[in-house]
């Protein structure tokens, strides 16, 4: 499997009406080995026609809104796993942008970064919009940001360029990972440091590092979220799952219980924070 998994789709006219035709082709996707973001992959189930309404819903009605708001890039995040004993709301984010086809139509895609079934390794994918929402959602409800015109314009730039979408991604992950650490890369810090690659003139000069995009992070104000996790926790989730680890962050903090690593909750509050967007906005199906 190459690490940009290139998996389009046309618009969505008509959505619930496909349905059938959206099961076979999730079957497919499922004998190649679908990704998910942070969780493991179960033993391949047709999915259920419930969840494929809801999920294609979802995607319908996101798709309507992105239209509607004249944007040609959003930060998009979805509600895959409940987080809220860590008073988190969303738990993936990635680029959602607008791309014409061979007729002149344009339709939405979404680059992301997605953790391979529980291991610890993750590569990035090109998908349409109901495949973003067909990921056994904890909760079907979109949401995302709308960048300043200058932030789009660099950033889709940079998602139509394979080589420069690609520059900062890294392998190993942990759901945890340590915002400013290099060990590990979970989904939502490969997005943030690509963002910083986009609008930072200094990155694009000579070999742009993951270090050198998280400096840029630092200085713009960005500020992670710090979860309480206990030592107990911390050792059964090591112990049991391939996909996370705590051995990144520093021992001062991870011995006092702090884990700091990139949310959307953390994201969505510092771009408009920083002045390069909008205010989130939200879509339930």
């Amino acid at each position: 499997m190459s690490a940009l998994q290139v998996v389009c789709r046309r618009r969505w006219h008509g959505a619930l009406a496909f349905i059938g035709a959206w099961v076979l082709s999730l079957g497919l996707l499922g004998s190649a080995g679908v990704a998910h973001a942070g969780r493991p992959c179960d033993t391949p189930q047709p999915p259920k026609v419930q969840t494929v309404t809801q999920a294609l819903t979802l995607a319908e009605r996101t798709m309507q809104a992105l239209d509607a708001s004249g944007a040609q890039v959003v930060v998009l995040a979805r509600a895959g796993q409940d987080l809220s004993k860590y008073g988190l709301h969303y738990s993936h984010l990635g680029f959602a942008y607008r791309q014409p086809d061979a007729q002149g139509h344009a339709y939405w895609r979404v680059l992301h970064k997605l953790n391979q079934c529980g291991t610890a390794v993750s590569d990035i994918y090109r998908q349409g919009l109901g495949e973003f929402f067909m990921d056994d959602l904890w909760r079907f409800e979109a949401a995302w940001v709308v960048p300043t015109p200058e932030v789009q314009t660099e950033l889709l730039a940079l998602l139509q360029d394979p080589s420069r979408a690609l520059a900062l991604h890294h392998k190993p992950y942990s759901m945890v990972s340590y915002v400013w650490g290099q060990t590990y890369q979970q989904s939502n810090q490969w997005a943030i440091e690509t963002l910083a690659l986009a609008l930072s003139p200094e990155l694009t000069m000579g070999q742009p590092t993951r270090a050198r995009a998280q400096a840029w992070l630092q200085l713009s104000g960005y500020q992670p979220s710090v979860l309480k996790i206990g030592p107990l926790t911390r050792l059964g989730g090591r112990m049991t799952a391939a996909n996370v680890a705590f051995d990144d962050h520093p021992n001062e903090k991870r011995f006092s219980d702090r884990i700091e690593t990139v949310t959307v909750d953390s994201v969505f509050a510092w771009l408009p924070r920083a002045g390069l967007s909008q205010q989130p906005v939200v879509t339930l199906r």
